[in-house]
């Protein structure tokens, strides 16, 4: 399996980066869109925020990788037939799941289906889990997600809806716990995303090609590195990570004491009535980025610093089309966020 290439050295795209530590201290955000120019590090960063995260403890015996302190409801139905007051579960840590989606996946491996290998040697019906049960508490990557043919497009919908898969075929009727940070990259020139699956990303980011002549010589040096030596290339970076990891778990602890008080409501609110976004999942995502953001650079309660650097990830793709506006949708975000909280 090859080494990933360490998060701590991945030169510039700050904002992607910040997304991907907002979408890991909290996973109700809605995932990460990383749209930009080919070869500017969307991948790369996703797989090395994937070997950053501490492991996680999970039920020893469960397909799903239940959490053993989660509350009932929210168990899959062999974890709940078996929960006992008297008997603890038995546990073990496994590292935080990243499944990749492939373009050319079936439903039935995405999804789950009857597990041929029983049916025709025990003569049962057994549901083979797919690549959502294999994500559960974890990250689901979808490389060129602009591509997704649509009947996935359609079950990821209903899914991240519910957090909670629901699979009904050949005489099987199974629900299971399918709770994920859905992250996509792409490039737009190779098509746009469906509305409805675009509504459903926390954040998006938006990457660039380095213009600067230290920076891309920076990048390539770095990575030239990596590739003659994987294995001390990471150990040169061990420590950083490290630092990393730890500033997220910190985190993952101090977010329920953040305090977002009505002032920091309303200014959420009036900025997004400023820009037009339909619907309220502008504000409820953020509101919670901002709240995982302040949780990370251990401040107490959400400010104003928070929302305007939050405000062009969260809301630049839910703004309407205007036909009359040439600026880019980072562009008005930004001219909204100084009008309202002028520096």
């Amino acid at each position: 399996m090859p080494v990933p290439f360490p998060f701590s050295a991945i030169v510039g795209q700050e904002e992607m980066k910040l997304a991907l530590l907002i979408g890991a201290v909290d996973s109700r955000i809605g995932g990460v869109l990383v749209f930009g120019d080919r070869g500017t590090g969307k991948s790369t960063a996703i797989r090395a925020l994937a070997a950053l995260l501490p492991k996680m403890k999970v039920v020893a015996d469960c397909r799903y990788g239940c959490d053993p302190d989660a509350e009932v409801g929210v168990l899959c139905a062999e974890c709940r037939g078996s929960r006992s007051e008297t008997t603890p579960f038995k546990t073990k840590q496994v590292p935080v799941p990243v499944v990749d989606l492939p373009l050319g996946a079936t439903e039935d491996r995405v999804i789950g289906a009857l597990d041929l290998e029983m049916a025709l040697t025990r003569g049962e019906k057994a549901f083979e889990p797919g690549l959502l049960a294999r994500a559960h508490r974890g990250f689901l990557y979808i490389d060129e997600v602009n591509l997704l043919e649509d009947h996935l497009v359609d079950a990821l919908l209903d899914v991240a809806a519910s957090g909670e898969n629901l699979v009904e075929r050949e005489g099987l009727s199974v629900r299971h716990p399918a709770r994920f940070v859905l992250i996509g990259s792409g490039n737009p020139e190779e098509g746009e995303l469906r509305p409805q699956l675009l509504d459903r990303f926390g954040l998006s980011v938006e990457v660039r090609t380095p213009q600067d002549l230290q920076t891309r010589v920076q990048v390539v040096r770095l990575r030239d590195e990596y590739e003659r030596d994987p294995a001390a290339f990471t150990e040169k970076w061990k420590r950083k990570d490290a630092k990393v990891r730890k500033r997220i778990t910190d985190a993952q602890a101090l977010l329920p004491e953040i305090e977002v008080n009505d002032q920091a409501l309303e200014q959420a609110a009036r900025l997004c009535m400023a820009l037009g976004t339909d619907g309220l999942r502008g504000e409820l995502t953020l509101i919670r980025a901002c709240r995982a953001l302040a949780a990370l650079e251990g401040d107490k309660s959400v400010e104003v610093k928070h929302l305007r650097r939050l405000a062009p990830p969260a809301l630049r793709h839910r703004l309407r089309r205007d036909p009359l506006d040439e600026s880019g949708s980072t562009a008005r975000v930004d001219r909204v966020v100084q009008e309202l909280f002028p520096a």
